[in-house]
């Protein structure tokens, strides 16, 4: 198709793009009981209402100071959960618990309390925990019908990297030994910037309940999903996934430290047909970045919410325009030579026009290159965890059919 003059190219939706069960779509697209607008609405209600209340008493000083300090704390929770209602990064108890485990002392023991009274899945998640070496069984808890996350501590202080919590979700009947010699395909998931980590895939973007749904579905084959941590030890920190001059190589640290430790401590399938990178936001940036400066590595993108250039981000690399220039794909990508094939998606929701146009302008620059890329649009969403949570099923059934396209696993 002929882009209109003047314009960007308009790319139709390649065949490529999965078609899934409704059952499988709907449950992505749910909201967990924390994200309902009944919570800020009722905050609100009740904020208002107290409000109210404090105005007629007025001439009491006492309930007038309670009374405005209640108002003023309901007034927070709605404003509170009303931006959780709008990004979604706290669905469960389960969620909330794991955010408050990330601070210290009381704010940590209530953090515990909430996580281990949740009550689903990711509330069992394995912490520590060191696998064996490839061949042997994985000693991850289980989690619901047979599927099981460690977390694999990988650092590098050679590149700056001092610690590493990698979560990986192992596939129903890893540890049977009837499979002892089967081996899986492999996907990483990025966590978005600033102040994201390792577990929003297994919490916001809801992975492991996916995998399940599509597993039960028969709409994939098992794999291994790997959420990396790229944080450097400080979530504050808008790294996106760079080799930041002075700063961790993360870009190095997730290729060439990561990958191999993954690849030695399970049984993977070690090449780039059976290896995807995905991420979501900062972290989709980070996937495109590294998967085109990596195409050795990895054969299929999967990418939700994603951007192709360094916009605010670009102060971590102190304005080194070489630097600059080679992590910005807007730039590079439209005359990159692939030596290999790469085949991307790249998922937005509908009511983020930017995210649009950006998927569609990475799509064509892929197009130009000879590189399949399809484009997901989910009607309605934003540039918010529950674009990225409603369209994760399409990206790990793309990366599905790229591994099943390349034979078999085993």
């Amino acid at each position: 198709m002929l882009p209109p003059t003047g314009g960007t190219p308009v790319i139709p939706l390649a065949a490529g793009d999965p078609v899934l069960p409704p059952d499988v779509t709907a449950q992505a697209r749910d909201l967990g009981p924390l994200e309902s607008p009944l919570i800020w609405l009722t905050a609100a209600g009740a904020a208002v209402a107290v409000l109210a209340v404090t105005i007629a008493l007025s001439h009491h000083r006492r309930a007038r100071r309670w009374g405005t300090s209640g108002a003023v704390a309901l007034f927070l929770v709605a404003a509170v959960t009303a931006v959780n209602s709008y990004v979604g990064y706290v669905r469960t108890a389960g969620d909330l618990g794991r955010l408050f485990e990330r601070g210290s002392g009381a704010a940590n023991a209530v953090g515990r309390v909430l996580a281990d009274g949740a009550g689903d899945s990711e509330s069992v998640l394995t912490t520590g925990s060191r696998p064996g070496p490839a061949g042997a069984g994985a000693p991850g808890r289980p989690v619901n019908s047979g599927q099981s996350i460690d977390v694999l501590p990988v650092a590098d202080p050679a590149r700056n990297v001092p610690s590493g919590d990698n979560y990986v979700i192992l596939p129903p009947g890893y540890s049977d030994p009837a499979n002892a010699q089967h081996r899986y395909p492999v996907v990483y998931l990025i966590h978005g910037y600033p102040y994201g980590g390792p577990r929003d895939w297994l919490t916001s973007g809801a992975a492991p309940d996916t995998l399940r749904s599509l597993a039960s579905a028969q709409v994939i084959e098992p794999m291994i999903v790997v959420s990396v941590d790229m944080t450097a030890g400080q979530p504050s920190k808008d790294w996106e996934c760079l080799d930041v001059p002075g700063g961790p190589q993360l870009e190095t640290y997730l290729a060439k430290t990561v990958v191999p430790a993954v690849d030695q401590h399970f049984r993977t399938v070690a090449d780039r047909k059976h290896r995807a990178l995905g991420g979501m936001s900062g972290g989709g940036f980070g996937a495109l970045n590294i998967g085109l400066h990596h195409v050795d590595e990895f054969g299929t993108l999967i990418i939700a919410l994603p951007y192709d250039d360094l916009n605010d981000s670009i102060s971590v690399l102190n304005g080194n325009q070489a630097v600059i220039a080679a992590n910005t794909p807007r730039r590079y990508l439209p005359t990159m030579a692939f030596s290999a094939p790469v085949s991307v998606m790249l998922a937005v929701g509908t009511g983020a026009p930017t995210d649009v146009a950006t998927a569609r302008r990475i799509a064509a620059a892929f197009h130009a290159r000879g590189q399949e890329a399809v484009v997901h649009s989910e009607h309605g969403f934003n540039h918010t965890w529950h674009t990225a949570r409603a369209t994760l099923p399409y990206l790990l059934a793309f990366a599905d059919q790229n591994f099943r396209a390349t034979g078999p696993a085993s």
